[in-house]
């Protein structure tokens, strides 16, 4: 079969350190309830994070409990990011002191259900997705002076780059949303306990974990494939103010405490046990000088017909540095949201575009409401031409809404035929204004000779659309939070940016009877870059696989045989990631192919999801008692599948984790390329990026910056 990658929290953030407190009123994840409601707040006293991470996968679960300090029962609506390629498959509310698992049903049906248990005054919970954007989750009711508890599991592909492993749990939502900004307001805050528990595993040895805005984590080694990485946090610590003063702290001259939680502010500087509103980035590092291989996982019960496996290639490092000049087109989003790191922004400019090589060429456009070629066309960087524009520059005041399309539009006139060209685009929004269907912009990039190179900055920048353009132009987009390291995320760019690129890839595996790869079309491999497959085998035995593309007019051929196996119990979730990323096709074709194929496509994404038990813009995971569920004729498969996903994760903890390569006997790629890493390779670093690396570095500062102020 051939094909033409998959790729892959929830996150918290999280002020474990005194004196860290902060507040945000629309750009964090948290309790939603109306700005003018007469009834006290709804409060999180618990918030609790377990992660499981092995080999290709993540397993995310978030436990918590609301409070109701009213006399009146209430519904308690917790919103949070998207996580990127994050698939929902458990949620669990206590009814009377006993868990009960969501299933998953239409999404209108859902919805009508518990509007009718909520009339009635049942116990009834909802997990909705709101497009890209978030997953919210509706509880009622919260009895008066109660506590409710849900719990909330979601699977994704583990994310590994230049030897360089990242898991994200986002909490930042970007504050893109205007209309739900408008009307309601977040509590932020956890007012007794937090937890952050993550256990990583790794058949390939690990010699370096990094939390950038959390070094005061606990990482310990469990075992030599196994680290436990560990936060915790109670009301209670005093913040660096009170504790640095001999003075009593009234309560009148602490209003961030106040503000955070009247019941915590009765003692003065106390601080609650958490703030959910930054993103807890994980990095972890591989030994350098690991050999490129294929690595599989599978699931399959000995008497069941079908298999789901999941095949990760990690090639050697072989893609030669790009000699030669280029034409670079900045593509920078300067809408109102942007507001608050322009300055820095500028400043970034300043001191990256001083250092540019003597044969490339540069372009800046500016886009919010439209589009600005703020350069006029492209420029040489010469002090004379550098200095004017730039003082021009500082002088503009961010603001409006977001017309991407407008700026890819501008970006992409008068390109040079007899120059490689390449567009940067920095971006932390949504398209909102002029041209917003998705189908328009890929038709746009397909058109041209170009490659995008994406910044995503936020949570809640529209994901589904950046990716899309990317993959159509053979670029490719990161995600960039403000708690990862900005330098480090630069450093993986460039090394793709300035080195050549496998296109026009294909996979082929022979044997196995193997069906439904996804994804279906891979367009490119770049530097340091995975290739992960997910797909099903009906006949166990050895497989061959050939991995084939270009280098230029030059064609690369790699292969090897593995072994598909007629058992295999320890990793359920394979279904579900197989699943998820059949449906992410499903919806890219849609968007590309446009309205004439939405009701079909539609409900062929409905019923894969109801059969996998999975939360998509189409079905949503509902809660209810017991009798309603018979009641309403709702199978339980979901509770089943759920039980088999825990009893093996639980197996897999208590082992140690080994190697699943698969290639051993016959290597699929050079031995004598081991995979690419930050410190090897060839070629420098271009002077170009250092005005992303600064710009985006300065952002990251301001950001933090204006955070503590605010």
């Amino acid at each position: 079969m051939n094909i033409k990658s998959l790729s892959g929290a929830i996150a918290i953030a999280v002020t474990l350190t005194a004196g860290s407190v902060v507040t945000s009123s629309a750009d964090a994840a948290g309790l939603l309830k109306p700005a003018n409601s007469s009834q006290p707040d709804l409060s999180i006293k618990e918030h609790h994070v377990n992660v499981v991470l092995e080999h290709s996968y993540a397993v995310t679960s978030v436990e918590q409990v609301f409070h109701n300090p009213s006399n009146k029962a209430l519904e308690a609506i917790y919103s949070f990011p998207v996580p990127e390629h994050a698939a929902v498959g458990e949620f669990t509310y206590w009814i009377d002191g006993r868990p009960v698992t969501g299933e998953v049903v239409k999404k209108q049906q859902a919805r009508q259900i518990y509007e009718q248990e909520k009339q009635a005054g049942r116990e009834t919970a909802l997990v909705e997705k709101d497009s890209h954007k978030t997953f919210d989750i509706s509880v009622t009711p919260v009895q008066p002076n109660s506590d409710v508890r849900i719990k909330l599991v979601y699977i994704q592909p583990a994310h590994v780059d230049s030897g360089i492993g990242r898991y994200v749990y986002p909490l930042e939502d970007g504050g893109v949303d205007d209309q739900k900004n408008a009307f309601w307001s977040r509590n932020e805050v956890v007012d007794e306990k937090f937890s952050f528990n993550m256990t990583l595993g790794s058949g390939y040895p690990v010699d370096s974990i990094r939390l950038p805005q959390q070094p005061q984590a606990s990482i310990q080694q469990l075992n030599p494939t196994q680290w436990q990485i560990s936060m915790a946090n109670q009301s209670g610590a005093l913040s660096t103010d009170a504790l640095a003063s001999d003075e009593p702290q009234p309560i009148e001259q602490d209003p961030e405490v106040q503000q955070l939680n009247p019941v915590l502010a009765q003692t003065a500087g106390i601080l609650p046990a958490a703030s959910l509103n930054q993103d807890i980035v994980v990095y972890w590092r591989l030994k350098q000088d690991l050999p490129g291989s294929v690595d599989l996982i599978s699931y399959k019960k000995a008497t069941d017909s079908q298999g789901t496996f999941l095949m990760t290639l990690t090639p050697g490092d072989d893609l030669a540095a790009v000699q030669g000049g280029r034409d670079w087109i900045f593509v920078l989003d300067v809408s109102g949201s942007m507001q608050g790191k322009y300055s820095t922004l500028v400043e970034g400019v300043r001191q990256g575009l001083g250092k540019l090589q003597s044969d490339d060429r540069f372009k800046i456009v500016l886009f919010n409401n439209s589009a600005t070629d703020f350069s006029k066309g492209f420029q040489a960087a010469t002090p004379e031409i550098i200095n004017p524009l730039l003082n021009q520059l500082e002088q503009y005041k961010p603001h409006d809404g977001t017309d991407l399309y407008a700026g890819i539009s501008e970006g992409l006139k008068h390109l040079d035929a007899d120059r490689s060209n390449a567009m940067i685009l920095v971006t932390d929004g949504v398209a909102n204004v002029g041209v917003t269907e998705k189908k328009r912009f890929l038709t746009l990039m397909e058109k041209a000779d170009i490659r995008l190179f994406t910044f995503v900055m936020g949570n809640s920048a529209n994901r589904p659309l950046l990716d899309g353009m990317t993959d159509v132009s053979n670029g490719f987009a990161i995600s960039v939070s403000n708690a990862d390291d900005i330098v480090g995320q630069l450093m993986l760019a460039t090394s793709k940016m300035t080195h050549q690129a496998l296109r026009d890839v294909e996979l082929k595996i022979d044997g196995g009877r193997v069906t439904d790869l996804t994804p279906e079309q891979i367009n490119s491999l770049y530097r340091g870059e995975q290739l992960t497959i997910a797909g099903h085998y009906h006949k166990p035995g050895p497989v061959q696989v050939t991995l084939t593309g270009k280098i230029g007019d030059q064609k690369r051929l790699y292969s090897t045989e593995v072994t598909l196996p007629e058992s295999s119990l320890l990793h359920p979730e394979l279904e579900r990631i197989w699943a998820y990323s059949s449906i992410e096709n499903m919806q890219a074709k849609m968007d590309y192919l446009g309205e004439s194929s939405n009701e079909d496509t539609q409900q062929a994404i409905t019923d894969l999801a109801i059969q996998y038990d999975l939360v998509t813009n189409y079905t949503s995971m509902l809660i209810v008692r017991d009798e309603v569920f018979k009641q309403l004729n709702i199978d339980r498969n979901n509770q089943q599948r759920t039980d088999t996903e825990n009893n093996a994760r639980q197996q897999r903890l208590q082992q140690p984790v080994k190697t699943v390569r698969a290639d051993n006997q016959k290597p699929m790629f050079n031995p004598s390329n081991n995979r690419a890493t930050l410190g090897g390779g060839s070629g420098a670093i271009g002077h170009w990026v250092l005005l992303l690396i600064a710009a985006l570095l300065l952002v990251q500062f301001s950001n933090n910056r204006n955070r503590k102020r605010s």
